[in-house]
């Protein structure tokens, strides 16, 4: 049994639900769902794009923010922005143009050894599993 009286903890349920609602409506659009993305990210089992270091196996998950097709030494590649909610991953498949599923706004779980380029994060030639369209 907890010491706090039934009265008593039944009065913090509201006063808490009150908080969250009012923490809500004062946070930012993109606050909240980088929230939700850093959430995903944790009951998915992925690392956070923000905790990976330079030569490690990861799996991330997170949602593409941008899709551009820009050749590399004469060779075509699709590069991708992944966000997470706490910070930005570059995906680059060599060698590909286009691959079906891989747009702007489509989530999806990538793993790979992360390396630094240019004081950024990338993973190349991931493999990769397109999330549900629906869950969103």
């Amino acid at each position: 049994m907890s010491a706090v009286p039934r009265s008593d903890r039944a009065s913090e349920k509201p006063a808490g639900r009150f908080r969250r609602m009012l923490d809500r409506l004062s946070t930012s659009q993109e606050d909240l769902e980088s929230e939700e993305l850093r959430e995903d990210s944790q009951t998915t089992g992925c690392t956070r794009i923000d905790h990976c270091q330079d030569r490690q196996m990861v799996t991330v998950t997170g949602t593409l923010r941008t899709v551009t097709l820009r050749p590399r030494a004469g060779v075509p590649a699709l590069e991708a922005e992944l966000f997470d909610g706490s910070a930005a991953l570059d995906v680059v498949w060599l060698g590909r143009r286009s691959i079906v599923g891989i747009e702007p706004g489509r989530k999806l779980i990538a793993s790979g050894r992360v390396s630094m380029s240019h004081g950024r994060r990338v993973l190349f030639n991931p493999k990769y599993e397109l999330r549900p369209l629906g869950r969103e």
